[in-house]
C-alpha cells in the first residue's frame, strides 16, 4: 500500500462528506444511523465498528484506497487487497482485460491505471503512435493523457485538438472531483500548460456526433482517422488495483477509418 493517513477518521468522513455535497442528515439518513451519532463519529467521541466505517464510506462512494486509510484510521486493518496484475491471484482478471483487448483488433484499445499510466495495450496502438517526435513520451511509465496533449506527442496530429482536449481535461476534473487524487491535479496542471498554435475546430464528419460523443480525429499516413472511444471497468472490484484500471477502447467512426485499420493489421500480419 502506499503511505497511511494519520488524519482522524472524523476528518476523513468530514472531507468526504463535503466533497460529496452532503450534510451530516443527509449522510446519516443515507446510513440509516442518528445524526447525532454521526456528529460524534467526525468528533471523535464516539469510535464507530468496522461495518459502520465501511457502510459510511459506500454511502459517500469512497474509493477502496481511501476506504483503507479509513480503516486505519479507525484502527482496523485494510480489507481491501492491492496486488499487481502479475500476482497469480490477479491471473482471471488478467486474462479477462487480456482478452477484450485482443477482442477489439484491429481497432486499438489500451488499459490505464488510475494515473493514466499505461498498463497493458493491444497491437493496433503502436502503429498509431509512429508520429510522436518526443519519444521521451513513449518510455515507460506512458502517461496516456501527457502523450495524448504534449507538443511532443500527438497533439499537433490531432485534427480536432481543442475539441478532444477539452473532452479528456473535463474528464480529468470529474475524475479529481470524484477522488481527490493529488497526482492527477499535478497533472491537470501540467497538460493546463500546454499550448499549441495547430488547436483548430471540429474535422470532417463530427456533426453527426454532435451533442453525443467527442471523436478522436488522428492525422496519420493513411489519412484523418476518427474514433469513438468507450471505457470499460470492472463491475465490482475488491482489489485497489482492479477498482482503478480502466480499458479504453477506440472504435472506428467510419468506414474509411474502419477499413485503414484493417489494412494496417493485415500489412503488420503479413510481416510478422
Amino acid at each position: 500500500m502506499s503511505s497511511v493517513s494519520v488524519r482522524p477518521l472524523g476528518d476523513h468522513l468530514r472531507t468526504w462528506r463535503q466533497r460529496r455535497r452532503m450534510s451530516q442528515l443527509d449522510l446519516a439518513l443515507e446510513a440509516e444511523i442518528s445524526q447525532k451519532h454521526l456528529s460524534f463519529v467526525e468528533s471523535g467521541r464516539s469510535v464507530p465498528s468496522r461495518e459502520m466505517v465501511l457502510n459510511l464510506a459506500e454511502r459517500l462512494d469512497v474509493p477502496l484506497r481511501e476506504r483503507n486509510m479509513m480503516l486505519l484510521s479507525a484502527g482496523y486493518a485494510p480489507l481491501f487487497p492491492e496486488r499487481s496484475l502479475d500476482d497469480p491471484a490477479m491471473a482471471p482478471a488478467r486474462a479477462a482485460i487480456d482478452l477484450v483487448l485482443k477482442a477489439h483488433t484491429p481497432f486499438p484499445a489500451l488499459a490505464v491505471d488510475r494515473h493514466w499510466n499505461l498498463v497493458l495495450a493491444n497491437a493496433a496502438l503502436p502503429p498509431l503512435l509512429a508520429g510522436v517526435s518526443d519519444r521521451s513520451l513513449l518510455e515507460p511509465p506512458i502517461n496516456v493523457l501527457r502523450l495524448s496533449l504534449h507538443p511532443g506527442g500527438l497533439a499537433p496530429l490531432i485534427a480536432n485538438l481543442a475539441e478532444w482536449r477539452a473532452h479528456l481535461m473535463d474528464r480529468l476534473h470529474r475524475q479529481i472531483e470524484v477522488t481527490a487524487d493529488p497526482v492527477l491535479s499535478r497533472l491537470r496542471s501540467e497538460l493546463l500548460a500546454y499550448s499549441s498554435d495547430r488547436e483548430s475546430g471540429p474535422h470532417g464528419n463530427v456533426d453527426s456526433y454532435a451533442g453525443l460523443v467527442v471523436p478522436l480525429q488522428l492525422r496519420t499516413p493513411q489519412g484523418v482517422l476518427s474514433f469513438l472511444s468507450t471505457t470499460t471497468v470492472f463491475g465490482t472490484p475488491i482489489d485497489v488495483t482492479l477498482s482503478e484500471l480502466a480499458v479504453e477502447a477506440f472504435l472506428p467512426a467510419d468506414a474509411a477509418t474502419s477499413d485503414a485499420l484493417r489494412a494496417l493489421a493485415t500489412s503488420r500480419d503479413g510481416k510478422a
